[in-house]
């Protein structure tokens, strides 16, 4: 597709034409006496209009394609030039041509084309007007009659290059093509948005709102290199454009502006065809979700239908080591899945959590297999826990302050104390307990146990463990289990332990996002994700809920440990989509615009995540149905697209700039090389002998005679996108 589901409104015009040219003018006055048939003396006033010859001012450009001094793949694209001035192009005109072909041309050099320039850099030589038309460098200079200069041009200074006369002729436009390739561009940003009413007529242009646009008429070359863009004088040099041929010793023109930009070696394979393959594939149709495309036989078996169903799921067959030595083969499936992950039992009926991971392992019994994934999950929990130093320090921390304060907690006598509150938990009981010594009873017991310490002791008096827990009940274990389940317990602990809690919580949340999870174990079969393909999956929540499990069972030394762990199970549940990308779109267009929406309303990712260079991971909060590439914008520019195609535009109203379909539609064809001069220099034929580009344009608009700005619009290189639509 080429069009965004976004529309912008922008407006062409094929000129801008002054009332008067640039140059010197005479008005001629003759009257005649009806009466007598007398003619009264001729009278004539000569004036000038001054206007840029040799020069333009910097303020005068607006803007250049490819960029000054970038680097990209620029073959499929014609440089351009924006000019603040609308009237630029047309302020002169052409010795016996019409006053819509411009004065200027847009002209690209490769490396080692301009004798003075052979690096392609932009090496001009700056002349005065006198010497240049003196002939003091090499080169034929503009035959302009010395009467049509004005006093203060000859020592004006201007930028000159060399044009060898056989490149001139491959080179410079024709007259008619002149005038298709510049046109006058309503200002503003390319997708500046015009609104009005329907019943409205188009309002007038703003001056201020004008940009006049020289094309070129070169591609860059294929095998890339460097290239310079000079932005020519014709003026002087109308013989050569009516076919006669340059003089050997070439032609010494006014460079009026000029750029250069490296054009690296093109593929062949643009935006537009991996977009293209990746809905497309091998198949016409192919299934875009992240499993394994198994051929099913004609009558499976019962035990065929159960590996087609597990590999439709997205699970994988992967080898497997059985405790007992065999070999065998296990399914396993990773946190995406190609349909929603069935809901599960719990781990058992007084558990909320897997202890090991053979508690997760399935068997399929009637098939004699294992599905290996929710215990392949709690494993590389535990591993990914093991692994990281800073987190299993945490982790202890956390349980050594958890046991402290729940043994706090449950030691406290009486009802009133059990319902210990924050501060309870999280204060110091030595300290407190020190200071109701001080204050209680006005400090009396603190006189009293000063009083009677030293006879106490005297007589070998010695406080037993018996008078220390007279009236406590003893801790079990049971108690103490059965305490930090409740619900109530867990949310006092959780305050208290915040501090200790935040960095396993932390390092835990991050399983739900798949971070830390390997490649390998996202994508168990490298033919679920082959070379530019697109994938759509499913997140399990159980499958993270397992690696969340494994994680936390490390350092487990009792029950009451693996009850605490539930203070920091309680992680998010995964976003429920992801997308991902394995295509040469990942490095090379870094700047990819991706969009997805689900009922028309636009939805963001929450995590984004390169794997190697070349594949994509995109997560979504909400299952999307829409899912779009687009090419990055690069500002408005003119050329063919990666297949060889141009996208026909409509020409007349009510939908001026629609789109028709792609130019030349024959995929047959040799499309746009049937377009190009003969001579191997990649210049567009518009209007020229043979196969020319502007007369099939018309054809294909019903025999249409296309003006200067309809020829612009048809070879606008709009950003191509592929759209994705869930069924």
């Amino acid at each position: 597709m080429t069009t965004p589901n976004v529309e912008h409104r922008m407006r062409l015009f094929d000129h801008r034409i002054p009332s008067l040219s640039a140059g010197k003018h005479t008005i001629t006055v003759d009257q005649t006496l009806d009466a007598t048939d007398a003619a009264l003396p001729v009278h004539q006033q000569r004036f000038d209009v001054r206007e840029l010859r040799f020069t333009i001012a910097p303020t005068d450009v607006q803007a250049c394609y490819p960029l000054p001094g970038a680097s990209g793949s620029y073959s499929q694209i014609l440089p351009h030039i924006t000019l603040d001035t609308p009237a630029l192009p047309w302020l002169r005109r052409l010795r016996g041509q019409a006053r819509s072909v411009p004065w200027m041309a847009l002209l690209v050099f490769r490396e080692d084309e301009l004798p003075d320039d052979p690096q392609a850099v932009g090496a001009v030589d700056v002349l005065t007007v006198r010497q240049l038309l003196g002939r003091e460098k090499p080169g034929r200079p503009p035959a302009i009659a010395d009467e049509y200069i004005f006093d203060d041009e000859w020592d004006t200074v201007c930028a000159t290059v060399r044009v060898p006369g056989a490149l001139f002729t491959a080179l410079a436009p024709n007259p008619a093509e002149m005038g298709m390739l510049a046109h006058v561009r309503e200002g503003g940003p390319p997708d500046a948005t015009h609104t009005r009413a329907a019943d409205e007529p188009e309002p007038e242009p703003d001056v201020e709102d004008l940009n006049a646009v020289v094309v070129a008429n070169r591609f860059p070359a294929v095998n890339g290199g460097m290239h310079v863009v000079h932005l020519l004088s014709l003026d002087g040099f109308e013989d050569y454009l009516n076919g006669t041929t340059p003089p050997a010793e070439g032609l010494r023109m006014v460079s009026l502006w000029s750029w250069s930009f490296e054009s690296v070696y093109d593929t062949g394979v643009g935006f537009g065809d991996l977009a293209h393959n990746l809905a497309t594939g091998p198949d016409s149709q192919p299934d875009l979700l992240l499993r394994r495309h198994a051929q099913a036989p004609t009558q499976p078996t019962e035990a065929q239908r159960e590996a087609l169903d597990r590999l439709a799921s997205g699970a994988a067959a992967l080898p497997q080591r059985l405790d007992s030595g065999e070999r065998t083969l296990a399914y396993y499936r990773g946190p995406l899945t190609a349909a929603p992950a069935q809901q599960l039992p719990p781990p058992g009926e007084d558990r909320e959590r897997l202890e090991s991971a053979g508690e997760a392992l399935i068997y399929v019994e009637r098939h004699g297999v294992f599905d290996t994934s929710y215990a392949a999950a709690f494993s590389l929990g535990r591993q990914l826990s093991l692994g990281d130093a800073e987190f299993h320090t945490a982790l202890m921390e956390f349980r050594k302050a958890a046991r402290s304060a729940a043994r706090r907690l449950l030691t406290r006598s009486g009802p009133a104390a059990r319902a210990a509150t924050l501060e309870a938990l999280t204060g110091h009981p030595a300290r407190e307990a020190f200071d109701r010594l001080l204050t209680e009873a006005g400090g009396a017991r603190l006189n009293h146990a000063l009083n009677t310490a030293g006879a106490q002791l005297a007589a070998g008096h010695r406080r037993t463990a018996s008078t220390r827990t007279a009236g406590t009940a003893p801790l079990a274990a049971a108690t103490l289990r059965s305490t930090v389940t409740q619900t109530e317990t867990r949310g006092l602990l959780r305050a208290a332990l915040s501090h200790e809690l935040d960095p396993v919580a932390a390092w835990l949340a991050r399983l739900p996002l798949l971070e830390m999870i390997p490649f390998e174990h996202l994508v168990p079969d490298p033919a679920m994700l082959p070379p530019e393909s697109i994938r759509f999956a499913y997140t399990d929540p159980h499958w993270v809920r397992a690696a969340v499990d494994g994680a936390l069972s490390v350092g487990v030394g009792h029950a009451v440990d693996a009850d605490l762990n539930q203070l920091a199970a309680d992680v998010a549940v995964p976003p429920p989509c992801a997308v991902l990308l394995r295509s040469d779109l990942v490095p090379n267009w870094p700047k990819i615009i991706m969009a997805a929406s689900r009922d028309g309303e636009s939805v963001e990712p929450v995590r984004r995540a390169v794997y190697g260079d070349d594949v994509l991971l995109l997560l979504y909060p909400q299952v999307i149905d829409t899912f779009t590439l687009a090419e990055p914008p690069q500002g408005l520019h003119f050329g063919f697209s990666d297949i060889g195609t141009i996208e026909l535009r409509q020409i007349t109203a009510p939908d001026i700039g629609a789109p028709m379909g792609e130019f030349p539609e024959d995929p047959a064809d040799d499309r746009f090389a049937c377009f190009l001069r003969p001579g191997g220099h990649d210049v567009l034929n518009i209007a020229g002998p043979d196969d020319a580009l502007l007369p099939a344009l018309g054809a294909a608009h019903d025999d249409a005679d296309l003006s200067s700005a309809q020829f612009a619009l048809q070879m606008i290189k709009a950003p191509q996108l592929q759209e994705f639509v869930r069924p």
